[in-house]
């Protein structure tokens, strides 16, 4: 960070809107990835190959998991040393196989395997276009560009979860529901190889211009402040890995608890649609609210309404039951996670942000594996609706540890 910034380089989400703009649509491809997957593959892995164990059926989450969490992290060390693009580029890179293995694959071995090239592509892609979107707008709209950002990835999530759904229950859960993945996988290659630029010169412009001294931590210290001793990093770095682990949750085990209540296919993927959905649409409102209001109560009501839906889909039988409580998740984590990120880009200095939002993000989804294993092997010991429980009153306790340890560092407007 010792090289002075360009002489043409501006902050602010209207100096840079183009820029932006194009990284919105970049992210959106990323989220229609994982989207494709959400309603689909835990009923695969029934139909096609046989498994009964929830354990086993929520392994490719747990390899999804594992390396997303680990590649998050190198992807901020990368940003810092590299520069963004390259590592937007090999994110995309190591998505172009994940949906032709998943068509082609004779085992759920190629399946596991396929997820965790996602793992891969989702690291690396969507903690880079997180990273650039922080470096483009600076400090005064940080909350705003973590909630376009976070609503295009998880809109698209929720289209194509929907969009998987039909495709399934209208041609089989094999082809047809990831071919689309490939021209995404294509489409994010082209755009940021012909038309995405650096921001690094962004970051360091910052930088020059803050008052906050830079103690210049190596790649240790910022994983131990972040985890750790820093009151509010460490508070957003737990949250942010019990927020993920109940998404895993609802990714790998709601479709196999609906479908074992009879709901068919179509309604199965609606509910697989509307959760990030509603998550996706209210972060257009949530990252702009967390600019005027802060970011600690935001983040701990978003933990005790995502809680309040996860318990009432565990309590309750009914579509329209489960409906509500979809959407009382969603709600949740809107208020949560654009928030979590904007309070990391709060307490990290610029210098070593992007390793920061690395560490964070590797705790966040470190939370894929840590909710397959445990909603796998609850629901196998007692049953669907107790392992969903026990997730959700987890949730809750997150909420209550945000609430005692963390401290609001964003004056509200």
């Amino acid at each position: 960070m010792n090289r002075p910034a360009g002489r043409n380089v501006r902050l602010g989400l209207r100096a840079n809107w183009e820029q932006f703009t194009l990284l919105v649509v970049v992210n959106a491809f990323v989220g229609a990835m994982v989207g494709l997957e959400r309603s689909v593959l835990p009923l695969l892995a029934e139909e096609d190959f046989g498994l009964a164990s929830r354990t086993a059926i929520l392994s490719f989450l747990v390899s999804f998991g594992l390396v997303k969490a680990g590649t998050n992290y190198f992807a901020g060390r990368l940003s810092d040393r590299i520069g963004r693009k390259p590592v937007l580029l090999l994110g995309w890179l190591a998505a172009l196989p994940v949906p032709v293995m998943i068509i082609f694959a004779p085992s759920w071995g190629w399946v596991v395997a396929a997820n965790v090239l996602l793992g891969v592509n989702q690291g690396l892609a969507w903690s880079t276009t997180v990273i650039k979107k922080i470096d483009l707008v600076g400090p005064e709209r940080r909350g705003l560009a973590m909630g376009l950002n976070e609503a295009a990835g998880y809109v698209a999530v929720s289209l194509a979860a929907l969009a998987a759904g039909y495709l399934a229950a209208s041609y089989g859960v094999r082809p047809a529901p990831f071919l689309p993945g490939v021209g995404f996988a294509v489409l994010g290659l082209l755009l940021t190889l012909f038309f995405v630029r650096e921001t690094q010169d962004h970051a360091r412009l910052e930088a020059s211009q803050t008052t906050t001294p830079d103690d210049s931590p190596g790649g240790g210290r910022v994983f131990v402040r972040t985890s750790f001793t820093d009151r509010n990093l460490s508070s957003v770095s737990q949250a942010g890995l019990v927020n993920n682990l109940n998404d895993g949750m609802a990714w790998g085990l709601l479709p196999l608890f609906f479908a074992a209540s009879g709901l068919p296919i179509e309604r199965i993927g609606v509910l697989a649609a509307v959760y990030p959905g509603v998550w996706g649409l209210g972060q257009l409102a949530t990252g702009w609210m967390s600019d005027h209001l802060g970011r600690k109560w935001m983040i701990v009501c978003g933990m005790w309404l995502q809680a309040a839906g996860i318990l009432l889909i565990s309590l309750t039988g009914t579509f329209a039951l489960w409906l509500a409580g979809s959407i009382l998740m969603g709600l949740g984590t809107a208020l949560a996670y654009p928030t979590l990120l904007a309070a990391v880009g709060d307490a990290a200095h610029p210098a070593w942000r992007a390793s920061a939002v690395g560490v964070y993000r590797l705790w966040r989804d470190l939370g894929y594996a840590a909710g397959a294993l445990l909603a796998g092997v609850l629901a196998d010991l007692f049953g669907f609706a107790p392992a969903i429980a026990a997730i959700g009153a987890l949730t809750a306790a997150s909420g209550l540890v945000v609430a005692a340890r963390m401290r609001e560092k964003r004056r509200p407007a």
